[in-house]
Order: structure tokens, then C-alpha cells, then sequence
């Protein structure tokens, strides 16, 4: 059959006649079913049993005006799959349009309106006899060499098509193999009929030995974690250098992993590709760790192709004084401050809330001139001036907030100065007067 094409799926242009029935229709559908071709389509599905669900589906609706997402939902598909099929449906002339679906705006959707149409084929191929003109023909005698097609086609129309069960359905079913049975036959069983052409009885030495004859013991011990493929292998190594690399912290693993690939598929380890990349010194900051380590990584797995040269990059690596100095640089030199002014005043406050060692009796406190410092009483208004003219060098206020505390040192250089130098050490920044 030839598709009809879409100029001539209206009612007012179709060479079709309306079907008198539905129970003819679904004749015309089976008919069409043995007979169809999709040959020409380049996309979609082809005829199939979906086809005749919906078609028997709209064979139970009058008037045929069936709204798409309410055959989605009818027979579980999709609403893309309903078009296509419904397509097939005026593409073999069973369908025809008597007003076609549309959407407007701030409007109610409105579906389309469908006439359950027979090809002229149909008629042809049977010998029925039609009289009248148009859509409206109507069928007045048949063959004798149609009889027993539309006496086939009579009883397919009578029955209702029902979707296939599913695989995993029928799976429990089926006849057990028998390397799954157990080598002695399980007693109490109900079952009327006797279990002797069913069983398999092993030998005397398999049952003196008291073990299964089933081979799921040696699968389930050989079993585990399944080995990774290709694409795992890129991510499992890509996982353990963004671990292992202090300057590839910040990059995602799918993109290391793809960087990464050549290296991962000849076999190279996480240690062989840390060693390859310590053969030159690094900038303390990358800027771009993904692109830094694709310059690095181009070409190694075509210079060291075999384990023996990555297993001697690696064992160079290891005895280079800057791998040592590196694994000893943790425990070596005073504590650094952090460099963000966040975790500066975190570790700050920390420690103004550690709890004081328990002493002995407070001391007296000492007079005025026992304790080293200077009266602030005594000094001379010229002295002050001279000491509060400090503050272009903010190191002479934080030696006087360590030596003499920070009371003394607000009460010399007045709040306003210690705020600031307080406020700009948290920064980073050490400048209080700017000319």
C-alpha cells in the first residue's frame, strides 16, 4: 500500500469511505495490518502492535475526537508515540481528518476530530461491491473469493488486542536447568504428580562428599566488585590526582578524567603520573589546573610506554632531593599565619578563649614604676604628641599592645589608633597613613 499522502487526509478530499461501524473499521485495520509497508519512512515508528492498540482503542470512542495525552495515558506510552502512530493510522487511510486540532491563545485547547475511514484497496482486494459516490459509499455484495478473508478478518476484529507480557514476567516459569537443581530432591512436597522423571539423583561418591552439585557456590565466590572499564579506570585515576596534586584541588574529575584519558589507558598510576609531573618545577599558583596538566601529560604515555620506564621515573622521583624536601616540608620551619583574614580572626579568637593553667595566689599588682613601664601621668604633653606620631609606623603600637597590654597601649595611642592597626593586621594590610 501506497501512504496517503496528507493533502488527502480530509474528509472533503479523500478517495476513502466512511465505515459504517467500528466493528467494520477494525476489519479494515486488520486487513491493512498484513498488508501495510513503511519501507519509505525515514524516522518514527513503523506499524506495529501499538498501531492496533490505539486503533482499537479509537474504535471505542464516538464521535472519534481523542485528545492525545488521554491515549498517553491509556495505553502507558508516550505522547510523541500517539502521534506517530496516529500518523500511521491517516497514512494508511483508516483516518481522516474532519476538523483538525489547534491551540490559541488565552483559548481552550481543541482536539481533533477524526472519521474512521476503509481504504479503497480494502474494497479492491475483497471484490465488495459499493454504490453511491464519496465518503458515503456504502457496501452492497462481496465476492467469492473474499468470503474467507473477511471471514478471518470477522474473527481478528472480534478479539481484543492485548499487550505482550513482559520478559521478566514469564521468567519465573520456565523449566529450571538442571545444574540449578540440588543433587538430593527436596521431600514434603504436595504436589500430586511424582517428581521421579524430574529429578536428577547424583552419584554415591557426589553424595558422600555432602557438598551441592550446583555451580552458583563457585559464581558466587568468584563474584565481587566487577572490574572497571574504561571509562572508570579514567575517572579512578582522575579522583586520586585531584587527591594527590596540591595545584589540581580545585578541578572536577570528569574533566581531569578526560584530560587524563591517554595516560589512564596505557595502564600509568596515580605515583607514575605524580612522578612524571615532578620532572619540572611548578608554579606555586595555577591558574588553570586542567590545561596545565593536559601541557604536562602531552606525549608520556608515548615516551614511557612500558612499566620499566615509569617504574624508574618513579624511583628517580622519589630519591630527588626536592621530593624529600617536600615530604619533610610540613615539619620544618615556624608556624605560618593563614592567608585569609577570615581564618586569621578564627584562630585568633581561639586562642583568647583557651582556658588560662590554673596558678598559684595573684600577685600583687605592682606600683607605679615596678613594672618597667612608663607613667603615662608624667609624661609631658610634648612626649605624648611625639609617641602618638607613631602611627605612621604601626609596628611601634603592636610591640607596645605585646609588651605592655592592650589597656596601656589604648590609653597611649588612643582607641581610634589601636582599632586600626588591629583592623588592618586582620587584612594583611600594614599602612595607617597614607600622604
Amino acid at each position: 500500500m501506497r501512504p496517503v499522502p496528507p493533502a488527502q487526509q480530509w474528509v472533503s478530499t479523500t478517495l476513502t469511505r466512511i465505515a459504517s461501524d467500528p466493528y467494520s473499521w477494525m476489519q479494515a485495520v486488520h486487513w491493512v495490518d498484513g498488508h501495510t509497508t513503511t519501507a519509505g519512512r525515514g524516522h518514527g515508528p513503523r506499524w506495529c502492535l501499538t498501531t492496533m492498540r490505539v486503533a482499537q482503542l479509537l474504535a471505542q470512542i464516538s464521535p472519534c475526537r481523542p485528545g492525545i495525552a488521554y491515549l498517553a495515558r491509556r495505553l502507558t506510552v508516550s505522547e510523541r508515540t500517539i502521534q506517530y502512530h496516529l500518523q500511521l493510522l491517516r497514512e494508511a487511510g483508516l483516518l481522516t481528518y474532519i476538523v483538525k486540532g489547534s491551540r490559541v491563545r488565552r483559548e481552550r485547547a481543541q482536539a481533533s476530530e477524526f472519521a474512521r475511514t476503509i481504504p479503497p484497496a480494502f474494497d479492491k482486494a475483497l471484490g465488495l461491491r459499493t454504490v453511491g459516490e464519496g465518503v458515503h459509499r456504502r457496501v452492497t455484495g462481496i465476492s467469492e473469493s473474499g468470503r474467507t478473508v473477511i471471514a478471518a478478518l470477522a474473527r481478528k476484529a472480534a478479539r481484543k488486542v492485548r499487550k505482550p507480557r513482559s520478559k521478566c514476567s514469564t521468567r519465573g516459569s520456565k523449566t529450571v536447568p538442571s545444574g540449578d537443581l540440588r543433587c538430593t530432591p527436596m521431600g514434603g512436597s504436595t504436589s500430586p504428580s511424582s517428581s521421579a522423571g524430574t529429578s536428577i539423583h547424583p552419584s554415591e561418591s557426589k553424595l558422600a562428599t555432602g557438598k551441592r552439585c550446583s555451580s552458583r557456590s563457585k559464581t558466587s565466590a568468584r563474584g565481587g566488585r566487577r572490574k572497571l572499564n574504561k571509562v572508570g579506570r579514567r575517572h579512578q585515576l582522575a579522583f586520586e590526582l585531584v587527591q594527590q596534586v596540591p595545584w589540581l584541588g580545585r578541578a572536577a574529575v570528569p574533566r581531569i578524567a578526560w584530560v587524563a584519558r591517554h595516560v589512564a589507558d596505557a595502564g600509568w598510576t596515580a605515583t607514575e603520573v605524580v612522578a612524571w609531573l615532578e620532572v619540572e618545577n611548578v608554579a606555586r599558583r595555577v591558574h588553570r589546573p586542567a590545561a596545565f596538566l593536559a601541557h604536562r601529560l602531552r606525549g608520556a604515555h608515548l615516551l614511557l610506554d612500558t612499566p620499566a620506564k615509569r617504574a624508574a621515573c618513579v624511583a628517580a622521583w622519589r630519591d630527588s632531593r626536592r621530593s624529600a624536601q617536600q615530604r619533610h616540608v610540613e615539619w620544618h620551619g615556624d608556624w605560618q599565619a593563614p592567608s585569609s583574614p577570615a581564618v586569621r580572626r578564627m584562630v585568633a579568637e581561639a586562642f583568647t578563649t583557651l582556658p588560662r593553667e590554673p596558678g598559684g595566689k595573684a600577685l600583687p599588682p605592682l606600683r607605679v614604676g615596678e613594672d618597667g613601664r612608663a607613667d603615662l601621668e608624667q609624661l609631658s604633653r610634648e612626649e605624648v604628641v611625639d609617641l602618638r606620631a607613631a602611627e605612621k609606623h604601626p609596628e611601634m603600637i603592636r610591640m607596645a599592645v605585646e609588651a605592655c597590654g592592650e589597656a596601656f597601649a589604648r590609653r597611649l595611642y588612643t582607641h581610634h589608633l589601636v582599632d586600626r592597626v588591629m583592623r588592618l593586621s586582620l587584612t594583611g594590610r600594614e599602612a595607617l597613613h597614607h600622604p
